[in-house]
């Protein structure tokens, strides 16, 4: 089973590599398959080597990440063979750059405080659900209608919310969402995608790890390598307290911080959808303290 760890630069590469190869059938390829069964899903890895030009040696050295220095060129070729779209492409440069400059020594987890005028930023989006999240989607900072859309999530402490294993692990995210396995596609390519440039990193191991060992799910959608997850505009919520909405979703780096995004959803004014929003601030649980405090002070964060 794959991990998040890597014992080189080129184990990363090699991964995405086979990955792709296994995952692409020859005729989207342009080949013709022969009669008889192939033992290969996908690709076999002296087609790819010869549909990007280069020797099958060389590419097996790529593939097994005993070789972690191709030229732009190759990585190009690869590329073009194998269909990658712009992202993916993108993705493999990374990992070709990482593995030429691989360090053993695991990086130091990204600071995970919110600075005072973002939680304000929470505060004045009322009504409207909203939070932020570490690079590992770790969720820092809420307001009520953001930390309360996750039915359910207010249970664990707040160390352990994070949306990933929200995702996976809380029994009620399988019903909150009517289009799950679309979602949890999105979320693991995105953690696959930072692992592959940062696999040493111990907020994503830790996460990584666990999310391997307690769900077969997690397991399989992680297998595949994907980096690329679609995105929607809208997201449906069949919420246990105010019913089904369907809200406008936006994602947001937040400038100056260590990878931390700001998650916002929204709704019509006088719709059906902004009607339940309403209902959820409201009845949302109002942090120790809140209902006490002044415009200028903050909402609740992780400590």
């Amino acid at each position: 089973m794959a991990s998040a760890q890597s014992s080189g630069g080129g184990t990363e590469l090699g991964q995405f590599l086979r990955a792709r190869r296994t995952q692409t059938r020859p005729d989207q390829v342009g080949l013709t398959v022969g009669p008889g069964l192939r033992r290969t899903p996908g690709l076999r890895r002296e087609e790819l080597a010869t549909l990007a030009g280069m020797s099958i040696d060389y590419y097996v050295r790529m593939e097994r990440g005993k070789e972690t220095r191709p030229s732009p060129a190759v990585l190009d070729a690869l590329a073009r063979a194998l269909h990658l779209d712009d992202a993916e492409h993108q993705h493999l440069r990374e990992l070709a750059a990482r593995a030429a400059r691989y360090a053993p020594e695991p990086p130091p987890p990204p600071s995970r405080t919110v600075r005072p005028h973002l939680k304000l930023v929470l505060e004045a989006l009322r009504p409207s659900p909203a939070y932020i999240i570490s690079r590992s989607m770790d969720l820092l900072a809420w307001n009520p209608g953001g930390l309360a859309l996750y039915a359910g999530l207010a249970d664990w402490p707040a160390t352990q919310r994070n949306l990933a294993r929200y995702f996976f692990l809380h029994p009620t995210a399988r019903t909150l969402f009517p289009d799950w396995d679309e979602l949890v596609r999105g979320c693991v390519a995105r953690l696959r995608s930072l692992a592959g440039t940062a696999p040493d990193a111990p907020d994503l191991t830790h996460l990584v790890g666990e999310l391997l060992l307690k769900s077969p799910d997690f397991a399989k959608l992680w297998e595949r390598y994907d980096v690329v997850g679609r995105k929607r505009i809208q997201k449906t919520f069949h919420h246990p307290q105010v019913g089904v909405l369907t809200l406008s979703g936006q994602s947001m780096h937040l400038e100056g911080t260590p990878g931390q995004r700001l998650g916002v959803y929204t709704a019509e004014p006088g719709t059906p959808d902004h009607d339940a929003m309403l209902l959820l601030d409201a009845i949302a649980p109002e942090p120790a303290g809140h209902r006490d405090m002044k415009p200028e002070q903050q909402p609740h964060s992780q400590p």
